[in-house]
Formats: structure tokens, C-alpha cells, sequence
């Protein structure tokens, strides 16, 4: 935990008036940006197969942008979409 407080702090002047932002870029630069992409386009994609499965397929993409992996459940409870009517011509 140090070692990761050291890192966020590195740099910063703490009586500057834009340490925050310092702060936040020095943060920033520690996140893991390309396994968070990934992991959020895996879960959506299975909100979007879910969502098509039980019919709706932008609910279950909305969703699981939302809420990850609990918004498949969210999607799964739901009522699947009632099927179209017929053409009355």
C-alpha cells in the first residue's frame, strides 16, 4: 500500500493549488485501461446475447454496460419480449 501511495504522490506538491489534479493524472496513469476495456466489452457482449436470446437485445446491452456481470441477471429475471403480431393485410 505504500508502495502504491508513493506512486500516486509521486511529483505532487501538496501545498500547490493543483495537487488534486496532479493527483488524478497520477492515478489515472496507474490504472490497467486495456484489461478494463476488455473485460467491459466481454461483459457486454454477453448482455447482447442474453438481451437477443430472451428478445431484447438493447436491454441486455444497456445493462451489462451498466452493471457488468449483474446485469446479466437483471436481463435473465426479466419477462422476454412478447412476440411480434402478425401482418394484417
Amino acid at each position: 500500500m505504500d508502495d502504491l501511495l508513493a506512486k500516486a504522490l509521486h511529483g505532487v506538491d501538496l501545498q500547490s493549488p493543483d495537487a488534486s489534479r496532479q493527483l488524478l493524472l497520477n492515478l489515472l496513469a496507474l490504472t490497467p485501461w486495456a484489461s478494463l476495456i476488455w473485460t467491459t466489452l466481454l461483459f457486454v457482449a454477453v448482455g447482447a446475447l442474453l438481451g437477443w436470446w430472451r428478445g431484447r437485445l438493447w436491454a441486455g446491452i444497456g445493462w451489462a454496460l451498466l452493471l457488468g456481470p449483474i446485469g446479466w441477471w437483471v436481463v435473465w429475471r426479466r419477462q422476454p419480449a412478447p412476440p411480434p403480431l402478425p401482418d394484417k393485410r
